[in-house]
């Protein structure tokens, strides 16, 4: 299974890829939003991983961006905003699960 990781935390997505990867999956990886739209719009994903607090464009913007345009590829939001306002803005996006930080790897796979 092909996954697009959007993470701006250096650390976490290398701890991420490494996980993903020893899990069976294709990980490609985005830092921003703007590199994140440009490859979810342009290669195929099975899943993405979409953290909200992203450089250049915001996690919600490029889902919402994403939706728009028709993608209906399944997104995982993982993301310290924890408040039930910021479950349901995402979900209102158009993303299909949300996972906030910290959060254990399983459940991460679990989810996936």
């Amino acid at each position: 299974m092909r996954v697009l990781l959007v993470e701006d935390d250096a650390d976490l997505s290398r701890q991420l890829k490494t996980a993903l990867g020893d899990a069976g999956y294709a990980v490609d990886h985005a830092p921003d939003g703007e590199e994140a739209h440009y490859l979810g719009e342009n290669e195929p994903y099975d899943v993405i991983v979409l953290d909200l607090g992203l450089p250049k464009i915001d996690g919600v913007s490029v889902l919402e961006r994403w939706r728009r345009e028709g993608k209906t590829t399944p997104v995982l939001i993982l993301t310290a905003r924890g408040a039930w306002s910021d479950k349901v803005a995402g979900f209102d996006a158009g993303a299909d699960d949300y996972l906030t930080k910290p959060f254990h790897t399983e459940e991460l796979l679990a989810r996936l």
